[in-house]
């Protein structure tokens, strides 16, 4: 069962209790930017095999564009959204997937890596990923190695 938390966060039974306090001690109190968030799901995400790129067809056009710009540089937070609470988070990830991924097992993979990356870096309980596969790339002809045909004719 689904229970708010102070952020508004369903936290799906979660098992976190009021005595961590990892971000608030005696000495002061650290908070953690959406956007600081939202980078380490990205990067934590991009590392698994299989993950193609972010975002729907509008981003990802916009992505494209960005790419030929000189000097500029993909984006990091590109299909990404986070909520951040004070002591949680949850993301959703939009992603197009390489084909014959198995994509069960991807979106297994991207779970592990991005909540082990945002908890261990900010000390943020994630307390869901969610995960949007829009589209599966195929390769091009010149992406697949192919074995040349043998001639027909002599």
């Amino acid at each position: 069962m689904s229970t708010p938390n102070e952020s508004g966060m369903s936290t799906r039974g979660s098992t976190m209790t009021s005595s961590r306090t990892d971000l608030e001690t005696s000495q002061g109190k650290t908070t953690i930017a959406d956007l600081v968030v939202t980078k380490i799901a990205g990067l934590a995400t991009r590392e698994v095999n299989g993950v193609h790129s972010f975002g729907g067809g509008s981003a990802r056009a916009m992505g494209a564009v960005r790419e030929r710009i000189p000097g500029a540089r993909a984006s990091s937070s590109q299909g990404v959204a986070v909520e951040v609470g004070e002591r949680q988070a949850a993301i959703d990830l939009t992603i197009v997937v390489e084909y014959g991924v198995a994509i069960v097992e991807l979106a297994r993979a991207i779970r592990r890596n991005v909540i082990s990356a945002i908890e261990q870096m900010t000390g943020l309980e994630v307390v869901e990923v969610n995960i949007n596969v829009v589209d599966l790339h195929m390769p091009a002809d010149g992406d697949v190695d192919q074995a040349p045909q043998p001639a027909r004719v002599e």
